[in-house]
């Protein structure tokens, strides 16, 4: 990707050897430090106080060059979002379907109840912006994808009927989380992950996401 080029262009470089160029040096540093930028500032002043100028600032970047490359602040929280997407993550293996959606509740606890930060921060954009409401719904269609094996694991044990309907469950796991922290702005209660990780997996055994 060149330095002063929008990211939409990305695609339309002429050789592979010149894209596969694109992808590190200057450009992987200068977009590192502007998703940081962008989720520290985020967290610092909250949506009505991000800007491409303070962005540009906070990274050490030309604004000309942020303005030509994202645009606008809508453009600048898609590609935080992205830039998390593209990670390695995966879902633990504990071996049980409860044990899994624990630990995977418990990593969705830890990121909420941690008071203010980047993933609390980027939610309440989301509902801001509607470039950023696409790119967290795409992020969370990746991670849910991504949760799939725990399921697929699990109906291998024979904990669970085949073709159980994983997005479902996943959701009826981790939806209690983004409820009470998010939503009620309930107390942190560390009960929470594995309480809502086991009546998950107890309606699962019972058939509740079984698909015809």
């Amino acid at each position: 990707m060149d330095d002063h080029e929008p990211a939409s262009t990305s695609s339309g470089t002429s050789s592979g050897s010149t894209a596969r160029r694109r992808t590190g040096g200057r450009s992987a540093r200068i977009r590192s430090q502007v998703v940081e930028a962008v989720g520290a500032l985020l967290v610092e002043v909250g949506y009505d106080g991000l800007s491409v100028d303070a962005v540009a600032e906070r990274a050490g970047v030309h604004r000309t060059t942020v303005y030509r490359r994202w645009r606008d602040v809508g453009g600048l929280l898609a590609d935080v979002l992205a830039a998390a997407s593209d990670d390695t993550w995966s879902p633990q293996d504990t071996g049980s379907l409860e044990g899994d959606l624990t630990a995977l509740n418990q990593e969705v606890y830890e990121a909420l109840a941690a008071g203010p930060t980047v993933t609390t921060a980027l939610i309440a954009a989301s509902f801001r912006s509607a470039e950023a409401a696409g790119a967290l719904s795409r992020f969370w269609a990746d991670r849910y994808e991504r949760c799939t094996p725990v399921v697929t694991r699990a109906a291998a044990r024979g904990e669970l009927a085949p073709g159980t309907d994983a997005r479902a469950l996943l959701v009826t796991a981790t939806a209690p989380l983004y409820q009470e922290l998010l939503l009620l702005r309930a107390a942190p209660d560390p009960r929470l992950p594995e309480r809502a990780a086991r009546a998950a997996a107890a309606a699962a055994r019972a058939g509740t996401f079984a698909t015809p």
